[in-house]
């Protein structure tokens, strides 16, 4: 199909939005809907079962951290009446925050688990860990506003493992009153996991990259916090079903959190079923360390839906990117080390089972730059804006070259069942790459399909031509943390891991589940 053909198919234009490029782990910000083959309607959304409007709890539960929680008395919103506890600005010892009816949890600023144990598990580094860990139970609600965020610092750790019926939420003050819309957000920071795994780009000068020395800050915190090291196991927790809402206040200056920030992460944390709303900056950040992520939902953000940054080693599998209409940035934005493309380690991403929509009139959908390895695999990427945003954009020399000895490096990005429905396929990058160039690296990888024209149901779910899709890529030849699949795309209709523990929002609706992101459920 011609670009002129796809089009007038596309339709109305929307505004442009610059992108931007990797910070510290708050990065700044950067400087309607088209449907195709006439889906089904979205299912209005059927809230969870409410036994009556909310009661307050009658107090504040003990916990074991001697310094407590704060009863700040009680909160009204739409759902009832509520009681607000305050947390710590820092748990000095391991506690719970159990699921009581009635109740909130509230981040009083900067909340802090644990005390920073520095780059190294032992105290070699004149800093001794203090084993905290934060054990939030299924079905807690924890609100903030403004610069307050949640940071599981190095030797700390945080179990906030919901369930498909009770997911866990982080979300505004704003959206307890009832006061939120489908545009709300950045109406506090987020939720940030330090840990002391390899980094690049380090703070101090002349320090080596992927070593003990080497070491990033967590920027906007009230004192200094950092993240790196040297550990590649190292755990910052767990984290399942998960809810972070409304994220991303600038936190100093431009500095702004994502709904979830990694810095220095280790393969001993564990992530899956995350749902970012409406992110004010990226929806997810991963500077540096390793990431391994399963059904991660990134709706609406404002910036850049996946960005992944100075040298992370990430594998994500089942995962749905998008945008609000007229709103964002690309949804992929990949560097290595921010500019210095040779430093070591160097980013290598890898991306199985996603599904991406675009619709905002943009730049590109992906771009890979940096000299930054990645790959994408049994996955679509729609462009569903009016403008003909470009699929594809591939940045300088050193992203696109032969893996060179020495350099961590793995060679150009790679594509293997990757279906793009775009009026523009490729684009020119900056320093002589090509959207020839590009399109030559897609045509190498075998399954790709140019000119696929997507069969998506309610606007996330694999259709016919989804789950009939050839050829599939056999995704566990990857690696032992990629689960066998034999579609493209995020979810199959006999499969649809959104199911229960997902709230709806305008850039996309899921229905059936916690009702939508403006509200808050109760859960029985």
């Amino acid at each position: 199909m011609t670009n002129l053909s796809r089009s007038l198919i596309l339709g109305s234009s929307l505004l442009a939005l610059a992108a931007c490029g990797p910070d510290e782990i708050a990065s700044p910000g950067t400087g309607g809907n088209i449907t195709i083959n006439n889906p089904p309607a979205t299912p209005t959304p059927t809230p969870m079962p409410t036994s009556a409007a909310v009661t307050p709890a009658n107090g504040c539960p003990t916990i074991a951290d001697a310094q407590g929680l704060t009863d700040e008395g009680t909160i009204t919103g739409p759902e009832g009446e509520w009681r607000v506890c305050a947390t710590p600005l820092r748990f000095n010892t391991s506690s719970t925050l159990p699921r009581i009816p009635g109740l909130l949890y509230r981040l009083p600023g900067e909340v802090n688990v644990g005390t920073d144990g520095g780059p190294t598990p032992d105290a070699s580094d004149g800093l001794s860990d203090t084993n905290v860990e934060l054990t939030i139970e299924p079905g807690v609600i924890l609100y903030a506003t403004g610069a307050s965020f949640l940071n599981v610092t190095r030797g700390n750790s945080i179990n906030a493992v919901g369930t498909s019926s009770r997911p866990i939420i982080f979300t505004s003050r704003d959206n307890i009153l009832g006061l939120n819309n489908a545009d709300s957000s950045g109406q506090w920071g987020g939720v940030v996991l330090s840990g002391r795994a390899p980094v690049t780009d380090c703070v101090a000068p002349g320090a080596t990259p992927g070593t003990i020395a080497c070491e990033r800050q967590v920027e906007g915190a009230a004192s200094p916090s950092f993240f790196g090291g040297a550990t590649n196991n190292d755990s910052s927790g767990t984290m399942r079903f998960v809810q972070i809402r409304y994220s991303g206040f600038v936190l100093s200056g431009d500095n702004e959190l994502q709904s979830l920030t990694t810095g220095g992460t280790g393969t001993g944390t564990s992530l899956s079923n995350i749902q970012s709303v409406n992110s004010s900056d990226d929806g997810v950040e991963f500077f540096g360390g390793f990431v391994n992520i399963k059904r991660l939902i990134v709706a609406g953000a404002e910036d850049d839906s996946l960005d992944t940054d100075t040298g992370v080693k990430a594998n994500m599998q089942f995962v749905i990117a998008a945008q609000r209409a007229g709103i964002g940035d690309a949804i992929i934005e990949a560097d290595s080390n921010n500019g210095l493309q040779d430093q070591t380690p160097r980013q290598n991403t890898t991306i199985a089972n996603a599904t991406f929509i675009q619709r905002k009139d943009g730049d590109q959908v992906v771009r890979i730059r940096g000299g930054t390895d990645y790959g994408l695999y049994n996955t679509l990427v729609w462009d569903a804006s009016a403008g003909g945003t470009a699929c594809i954009r591939i940045d300088l020399p050193e992203t696109i070259r032969a893996a060179a000895a020495g350099l961590d490096d793995v060679g150009p990005p790679r594509f293997q069942s990757v279906a793009l429905d775009c009026a523009t396929d490729f684009r020119d990058g900056s320093s002589g790459v090509t959207a020839a160039q590009a399109e030559g690296i897609f045509d190498t990888g075998a399954g790709n399909n140019k000119s696929y024209v997507n069969t998506l149901v309610n606007g996330y779910l694999n259709g016919s031509g989804e789950n009939g899709f050839a050829a599939i890529f056999d995704v566990t030849s990857l690696g032992t943390f990629f689960e066998a699949s034999s579609f493209i795309g995020a979810v199959s209709a006999s499969n649809d891991w959104t199911q229960g523990w997902t709230c709806d929002s305008s850039a996309v609706s899921f229905g059936n589940n916690t009702g939508a992101c403006t509200s808050i459920p109760v859960f029985n």
